[in-house]
């Protein structure tokens, strides 16, 4: 049930895929739940932040897709819209750091402020 929950999410993020694309999307969030899983603290399960844990692997599943298209230029006049490559590194890490940042009080190898 989670695992369709973090590929539902992370399609909802993505957008328009074609079949192959969202196949390779619902492996990669199998793929990254089981990693996220693995570098949990001892004493908690993914149930225990499972908001917080839905939303970070999907965000890892969709820094490991390639080949996203951006949006480089739009114009309203006789309405132009041109399509290309993302700036994979930026983007990417992007979605590792907002996802790493979403877990870190979680996780077993990351230090976060939680409240004092």
């Amino acid at each position: 049930m989670m695992r369709e929950q973090i590929y539902a999410r992370a399609l909802l993020m993505a957008g328009d895929l074609d079949g192959h694309q969202q196949e390779l999307l619902r492996v990669l969030c199998a793929a990254n739940a089981s990693a996220m899983e693995a570098r949990m603290r001892d004493t908690l399960t993914a149930e225990d932040c499972r908001e917080e844990f839905v939303t970070a692997v999907s965000l890892y599943a969709l820094a490991d897709m390639d080949g996203f298209e951006e949006v480089t230029e739009f114009k309203a006049g006789d309405l132009t819209v041109k399509t290309g490559q993302r700036n994979w590194e930026q983007s990417e890490g992007s979605l590792r750091r907002q996802a790493e940042a979403l877990m870190a009080p979680y996780l077993k190898d990351r230090f976060s402020f939680v409240g004092v």
